[in-house]
């Protein structure tokens, strides 16, 4: 299947910075914006979309809210990840200047993310739905004291100027996507720099989590990231999410996943992938 003939859902409108993540992977695609990151899911599970380009994490910011719970259960597969280079940028009406802007409107974590430059040139922040929705309410509101932050690409879109470019408060300021489909995707161990995420939970019994993690040590295998979330609200019922480095029929991996199958429940592969450029 050629760029030109996939379409991916995305959580947002365009302009987004998941569309930006779409058109950087997939510069031929077609897309399909969605209201949430379940409705992108389901976009591609009745097969309105082929791919689904979900935000997990930001440096930053830390993990996207809801992500990790959907996953499971969503019935896709991971079958590769793209990192987005967030830059932000003030976006105002064109012929307006920097020292017109009394507010700016964005999503709540992109406001977090640029407070340094906001306070210094005594900017307000105005909670926005999302980055580009943002930038769609500034154009049409067609008040030049007015700002959103957002992408180039939303100036674009709506027609904005861009009057202050990359003003993020941190220089690595990145966000990293997962590319899931209903289809899981073939990868050879003899690719470069192989990435397999699962989720499991732990049995109920003490230093459960230091001992399923032990294989993994004692095999030499790479645990790149491990995060805990609860499931169905409970305290007591935990769920992991871990991303490694290796293919699951590698022999150090297959050692180190079946001491993780003895100490965990419910151990399951989302997706064996390349390891995207960061």
């Amino acid at each position: 299947m050629s760029d030109t003939t996939i379409k991916i859902a995305f959580q947002g409108v365009l302009g987004a910075y998941s569309h930006q993540a779409c058109f950087e992977a997939y510069p031929e695609a077609n897309v399909l914006p969605c209201n949430s990151f379940q409705a992108a899911i389901d976009a591609v599970s009745v097969g309105n979309a082929d791919l689904a380009m979900l935000p997990v994490e930001n440096s930053t910011y830390g993990r996207v809210a809801d992500i990790h719970q959907l996953l499971p259960n969503s019935g896709l597969h991971i079958i590769g990840e793209h990192y987005v280079r967030v830059h932000i940028n003030l976006l105002g009406l064109q012929g307006s200047k920097l020292s017109d802007i009394k507010s700016a409107m964005s999503h709540t974590v992109l406001l977090g993310q640029c407070r340094n430059y906001l306070k210094e040139h005594n900017i307000e922040s105005i909670t926005g739905v999302d980055t580009a929705g943002s930038a769609e309410i500034v154009s049409k509101n067609q008040n030049l004291n007015q700002a959103a932050l957002a992408s180039e690409l939303a100036g674009k879109i709506y027609g904005l100027d861009v009057l202050a470019r990359h003003i993020e408060d941190e220089s690595n300021n990145t966000t990293r996507f997962l590319v899931m489909s209903p289809n899981t995707k073939s990868v050879k161990i003899t690719e470069n720099r192989i990435k397999t995420s699962l989720v499991f939970r732990v049995r109920n019994i003490p230093a459960a989590l230091y001992k399923a993690m032990g294989g993994f040590a004692t095999n030499g295998v790479n645990m790149v990231k491990l995060e805990s979330y609860m499931v169905d609200g409970s305290f007591t019922a935990t769920q992991f999410y871990l991303d490694i480095i290796g293919h699951p029929d590698e022999p150090a991996v297959k050692r180190a996943m079946e001491e993780l199958s003895y100490f965990t429940t419910d151990v399951k592969i989302l997706g064996v992938y390349e390891s995207g450029e960061y």
